[in-house]
Order: structure tokens, then sequence, then C-alpha cells
């Protein structure tokens, strides 16, 4: 999806969206399960409309901006997943920013953890340039796709648990469509219990008690490896508490174990 195929943050829960826009759990629902393609599912994901606080959040962002992206059209819409059509690897991260992916319409493009994230990537020769930075950049993944927990910016980074249970069946159909994928990457908590109950819907035994979330924790799930990372969010990457080397030790895990270095 690129910038032409924008709709003005206004638009978005109106009829002249791409499809129907999903209004509630229940159209999340049914929409999910009838997806029979990741180009598709993205069409969908990018029309929702279904977490009202969300959509009036999202789009209050898009309409006032930030100082520094005074001059920049915002996406103002719920952020797709985005990265190689046919992944061994799935990059689940919370959800997007709202000066980030909010306004550039791609996962983790335009703000400090995605510099971390396609860096990462880059230097693991899963992308083809460290930077990621706008729709139109040229940024192209090799073996990974990136999506997230919840697809709109929630105020304060906190959607609440009915936004999370509302916006699952996205990752369901995520995971469904995505049938190469091997290792799963959960930045941060939310995610990591995002995945394993994405997983577990999906029919996989998840074990009893369920895997506790940690840096370089794995959980074999047979289908799929989980491998757990805390998120690149500033907070972590200005502390330390997340290093390049420690990012780099979990892509490089999930390229192996994804059969990407075969």
């Amino acid at each position: 999806m690129g910038p032409d195929d924008r709709l003005s943050p206004r638009s978005a829960c109106r009829l002249n969206s791409p499809v129907a826009p999903a209004q509630d759990a229940e159209s999340v629902s049914a929409a999910a399960a009838a997806t029979t393609t990741l180009a598709r599912l993205d069409t969908e994901v990018s029309a929702c409309c279904a977490c009202p606080r969300l959509v009036q959040w999202r789009e209050h962002v898009a309409l006032e901006k930030r100082r520094a992206f005074a001059a920049d059209d915002y996406w103002g819409r719920a952020v797709p997943g985005f990265g190689d059509p046919q992944p061994r690897i799935l990059i689940v991260g919370l959800a997007p920013a709202a000066h980030g992916a909010n306004r550039t319409g791609r996962m983790f493009t335009g703000d400090r953890s995605g510099d971390w994230l396609y860096a990462a990537l880059h230097r693991a020769r899963l992308a083809n340039q460290p930077t990621s930075v706008s729709v139109d950049d040229g940024l192209r993944l090799s073996g990974v796709r990136i999506t997230a927990a919840v697809r709109c910016a929630p105020p304060a980074n906190q959607p609440t648990a009915d936004e999370r249970n509302t916006c699952a069946p996205w990752l369901d159909a995520e995971l469904r469509l995505a049938s190469e994928a091997r290792v799963l990457v959960a930045l941060g908590g939310v995610a990591w219990a995002a995945t394993l109950a994405a997983a577990a819907r999906a029919g996989v035994t998840v074990p009893r008690p369920r895997p506790r979330f940690g840096h370089g924790a794995e959980a074999d799930l047979g289908r799929w490896t989980v491998i757990g990372s805390f998120h690149p969010s500033q907070q972590n990457t200005f502390t330390g508490r997340l290093t390049e080397q420690m990012l780099d030790d979990v892509v490089g895990k999930a390229r192996v174990l994804g059969g990407l270095d075969e």
C-alpha cells in the first residue's frame, strides 16, 4: 500500500473506504476470518473503525499533528502489517506510535523505535537499508513481516483490554496467512501475551503455566518458536535496558530458527 492509497483521516469510517469498515468486534472477527490473502488483510485492517476511542484519538493526532511534522499528511488510520509476503519471521509490536506509524502508515516507520528495529534487521541482512522514514523510502524486508497486537495508535500508548481483544482477530488472520512463518518475535510483554494467545486460538498447544516474558525468552510451540525481546522504545534504549547487541542477538536467533541462513 503506497501513499496514493491514503484516505484523509476523517474518511476512514465513511462510505468511501475501499472496503466496508469493521465497526465492532463481531465484524472484525467476520472480516478477519473471511480474508484469504495478506494483501486483502492489509486493506481490511486499514479500514477498521471498531474501537471508538482509538478512532477518535488517531484522527485527533492526525489533525492536530506534532509541530515537527506540521507539513506531513498523516495516515490517521489503522496500520496494516508490512514486509515480505511470505515471511519466515513475524515480528509483533504493541501498537502504532502516534507520530510514527500513525503518521507514516507503515509499522515502526518514522520514530525512534523503528530506527532501532530496522537498523538491527539491516545488520542481520533482513532489510535492504538501515532506516525507515516514509512509505516511499524504498525499504524492503527479506523473510520478515512486521505487525502489532493493536493496529491503531492508543492514547498514552496503552490500549484497553477490550481494544486488545477486539483487534486480536487481525493477528489471528496474519498468523494463518503467513503460513511459512517459523518464528514469532514479540517486542514487549503485551505483544508476548498477545502472540501466545493468538497461537492458542490457532490450535497450537501453549505450555501451562504460560511461558513468562523476558528478553531472550523462548517458547517452543512446535509450529512456531516465540522469542521475546524488550521493546526498542526510548525508555528501554536510552536507559540501556536494551542495547544494540541484545537486539542483534534476538534478531540473529530468529534468522537462524527461521531458516534464513539455509
